[in-house]
């Protein structure tokens, strides 16, 4: 099983990674992003979109009903929709659902999210979460039947409202629940960077340990990105992949040795 993490930015070769993935024997979900397309969406609706990092640094986007609305166009709508039928064009037969389709991913409201405004400490509340269920027995129904799950957010919370939350944390609760040995993360860059200016500081190979090291250095989005990472390997995950989602062949090229390619470590604390 194969878990694959196609990224929302703009310049993503998403028909080139359906393409490769329709040549795979290998059982696989995929899990995808919007974001380029949110906020293209957004300014065409004239809708602001208000980023809050909480104090410990992690930053997520302030999810008002505007914004989950907005969520629903972007990220199951347009995007989603359009996945699938590139799937259906290259031979696979998916299905497309958000979290929300048959409770499919089920998470827990935040309660509030600290941060730091004009030198004052707030809580703020709204509809984001972390999901904590996979609806597995819908999830096999469709894999067993051959259907190719594309899944994205929002999510469902315990009172059945859609929630935003993260795909990197979504995708380590179906790890959780799968046990795949490999995870790819299709971004827009060539692989992890040691300068995150420098597209020639690709880093090629790197132990799960390290993780919790850059982590520490890391800012905005990408320090939440390690953060599941980090996770992944404590679900069981043996390799994960940070590879160019830009390029002709993606997933070929990510799974000869392209990007950056983190392992389990030997002698971690995992083994």
């Amino acid at each position: 099983m194969l878990i694959i993490k196609i990224g929302g930015g703009k310049e993503i070769n998403i028909r080139g990674i359906i393409k490769d993935l329709s040549g795979m024997k290998e059982q696989f979900i995929i899990v995808h992003g919007a974001n380029a397309l949110r906020d293209e969406l957004a300014e065409r609706l004239a809708i602001s979109k208000k980023i809050v990092t909480s104090v410990s640094g992690y930053s997520s986007v302030y999810s008002d009903e505007t914004m989950i609305d907005l969520l629903f166009m972007a990220y199951a709508g347009l995007r989603n929709k359009r996945i699938v039928e590139l799937c259906q064009q290259n031979g696979i037969n998916a299905v497309g659902m958000t979290g929300v389709d048959g409770k499919m991913i089920q998470g827990k409201r935040n309660t509030g999210i600290r941060i730091r405004e004009d030198e004052k400490l707030k809580i703020i509340r709204d509809f984001s979460g972390k999901p904590f269920h996979i609806n597995m027995e819908l999830l096999h129904l469709l894999l067993e039947h051959a259907y190719t799950p594309v899944l994205t957010i929002p999510i469902i919370d315990e009172q059945g409202h859609a929630i935003n939350s993260e795909n990197d944390d979504i995708i380590v609760v179906l790890q959780k629940e799968f046990k795949a040995g490999t995870v790819i993360h299709f971004i827009e860059a060539p692989g992890f960077l040691e300068k995150s200016d420098d597209p020639a500081s690709v880093i090629s190979h790197l132990n799960d340990s390290d993780i919790a090291l850059w982590e520490e250095q890391a800012q905005g989005r990408f320090k939440r990105k390690l953060h599941a990472i980090h996770k992944l390997f404590e679900n069981g995950t043996s390799t994960v992949i940070i590879a160019d989602g830009r390029i002709e062949h993606p997933v070929n090229k990510a799974l000869e040795g392209y990007g950056t390619i983190i392992q389990r470590s030997r002698y971690g604390k995992y083994n």
